[in-house]
């Protein structure tokens, strides 16, 4: 008889798959590397075993103890594995923008989770690195491994997955990409490819569109994807590894996410649309005597609420569904992602100004409030003001006219600009106006009202051009 004793000793030793359909007409061969065969489905198994085993090695974790992370999801499983094997509780922190299955795999394991606000900064309390830091000091018999700062985390990729690399090819792969998340798998597999080959395996990273990594000077702005950038270089990457970091949108990564899956039966997670993003563009510019391998980190499991949701997407203005076959906002709008169709203000300005502003504003219905600049991440939205709250507040005796008009915001909906009105208007509810979002950006704002004389409109085309055909 053959077999293992836990699950633990299936973690590593991934396959390569060659790319055949997505890198069709590319003159080097691209494989990937499937993470998510490992048993807790990504890549993060790796470095879950390894941090467990020296936090019981120096003494920090003990018997019956409790191992806290901030996580994205896919640490949190890995270690709730290793938790469950060697008898310890788990509590994690999340932010809020992890998919509800993700959540919901780490509760079935058993593990206790806190939701954190995503958009905050590191330091700030409510984040979830911070909550996580807190929880460590307030639970008895408690470790945070901190996966950010932890030396098991790139050293388990430099002696686990830079070895197996190296052995599946022969000593032939050439390139190696792999996104950049908490820069261990990038830092460790990276490091010891370029060691074993003297330098001439090229290590490139893929980043998400506001991300700290491949824009370092720029600002930091929110992303869709999970698991992946960050707004602050953490001691677990190691800068001098990489040789070229590729910036990838949401859009190109969530798009070709999809298309892993319907072309090449690799159901991941989006950041393994990013990577293979980022594979496809360096393969563009090599020759056949090159071999591309990009890792592939997580399953899409966790992502079938959302990236593989049509409605999800197509609300983000990510996917246009040709299911919904009336004309599309775009087409019907003045919509644009660099001068949104409304106004935009920051959460400061006062209730006076604002009103200002919207009687110079040719048909303003609605405020847009955010503190950051075009182009506009959804995420970046504090919330919609529409004229008559304004002017509702402003004679509000309780109010005062320097109050900020962030005061009085509210969270609408959003819709898609490839949306037509009929579905758009699906989304509204009791609201009265949603944001329009093109590709992940905020590209204006409409009301309930036009999307009803839309909506009336192309009911009255449809009915034209029936009865022309049946004339």
């Amino acid at each position: 008889m053959h077999y293992q004793n836990s699950l633990l000793e299936l973690i590593g030793n991934t396959p390569l798959v060659r790319l055949k359909r997505v890198a069709a007409g590319l003159p080097a061969t691209v494989l990937a590397k499937v993470e998510y065969l490992n048993p807790g489905g990504s890549v993060k198994d790796r470095i879950a075993v390894r941090m467990v085993e020296a936090a019981e090695a120096d003494g920090r974790l003990r018997p019956g103890g409790t191992i806290i992370e901030p996580t994205s999801g896919n640490t949190g499983v890995g270690l709730a594995i290793v938790a469950q094997e060697k008898g310890y509780r788990c509590l994690f922190t999340c932010p809020d923008k992890v998919a509800a299955d993700k959540i919901r795999v780490l509760r079935a394991y058993g593990a206790t989770v806190v939701i954190c606000p995503a958009t905050v900064p590191v330091d700030d309390p409510r984040s979830y690195r911070s909550v996580a830091a807190r929880l460590e000091r307030e639970t008895q018999g408690a470790v945070l491994l901190d996966q950010y700062s932890h030396p098991e985390n790139p050293r388990s990729h430099y002696l686990g997955t830079g070895p197996e690399l190296w052995r599946q090819t022969d000593g032939r792969i050439t390139h190696f990409v792999a996104g950049i998340g908490t820069g261990g798998t990038i830092s460790g597999a990276g490091a010891y490819l370029k060691k074993v080959s003297h330098g001439r395996v090229r290590i490139i990273g893929a980043d998400p569109e506001g991300s700290i990594y491949s824009d370092p000077e720029g600002p930091v702005r929110p992303y869709l994807l999970e698991g992946v950038g960050q707004p602050q270089l953490p001691r677990s990457y190691d800068p001098t590894v990489p040789d070229e970091i590729i910036r990838v949108s949401d859009h190109e990564a969530i798009t070709m996410t999809r298309r892993l899956a319907r072309e090449e039966a690799l159901l991941t997670g989006g950041s393994c649309g990013m990577a293979a993003v980022a594979a496809l563009r360096v393969a563009e510019r090599l020759t056949p005597d090159d071999l591309v391998v990009v890792l592939l980190p997580d399953s899409g499991r966790g992502y079938l609420a959302k990236i593989f949701d049509d409605q999800w997407v197509a609300r983000l203005g990510l996917f246009d569904d040709p299911a919904d076959t009336g004309p599309r906002l775009r087409e019907l709008l003045p919509l644009s992602v660099e001068r949104p169709r409304a106004i935009v203000l920051q959460p400061e300005v006062s209730l006076l100004r604002a009103a200002t502003l919207l009687d110079h504003y040719p048909g303003g219905t609605h405020i847009v409030v955010t503190a950051g600049a075009p182009p506009l991440r959804l995420a970046e939205v504090v919330g919609l003001v529409a004229a008559h709250t304004l002017r509702d507040a402003l004679t509000d005796p309780r109010r005062s006219a320097i109050d900020p008009i962030s005061s009085v915001a509210t969270v609408r909906p959003h819709v898609g600009a490839g949306q037509s009105a009929s579905a758009a208007a699906c989304h509204l509810d009791a609201h009265d106006a949603a944001v329009v979002i093109e590709r992940g950006f905020v590209c204006g704002v409409v009301t309930g009202d036009e999307l009803d004389d839309l909506t009336r409109a192309d009911t009255a085309r449809t009915s034209r051009e029936t009865a022309l055909e049946t004339t």
